[in-house]
């Protein structure tokens, strides 16, 4: 992936976009629009505007070949949640993935489900740590 701008993070409303269209896998412009329109308040062009915005931002890749075109996410959503992770990190915490870590826990209850694979991480990052 080498376009330009394919480093660039999404902003909110690119965001609410890009999880649409991985929940899709694929998606045209109506179907994002059906999805978001009434619970966001965006209108179709509004949306239609955002993705050619994400696409030249190298967000989004098109299929223009089909009609209606056919947009894709560039990145995997693991791959962006790490770029946004990253950055929150690096300006909010000081660098500090520790002081995100607490503060995450300390802000919303984690399920018994979480706090498992949390310690589970936790053990396995310990175990890789030279002694």
């Amino acid at each position: 992936m080498t376009r330009e701008g394919a480093g660039k993070k999404p902003t909110e409303s690119e965001l609410l976009i890009l999880n649409t269209v991985w929940a899709l896998e694929s998606a045209t412009v109506r179907e994002v629009f059906q999805r978001l329109g009434e619970a966001h308040q965006m209108g179709y062009t509004t949306v239609l505007k955002l993705m050619q915005i994400m696409r030249d931002k190298g967000l989004l890749e098109c299929d223009a070949t089909v009609k209606p075109q056919v947009f894709r996410a560039s990145r995997p959503r693991q791959q962006t949640q790490k770029l946004l992770l990253r950055d929150l990190v690096d300006r909010a915490f000081d660098g500090s993935p520790g002081n995100l870590v607490l503060q995450a826990l300390a802000v919303r209850k984690s399920s018994p489900e979480e706090l498992q694979q949390i310690r589970a991480m936790l053990d396995k990052l310990q175990k890789e740590e030279p002694q």
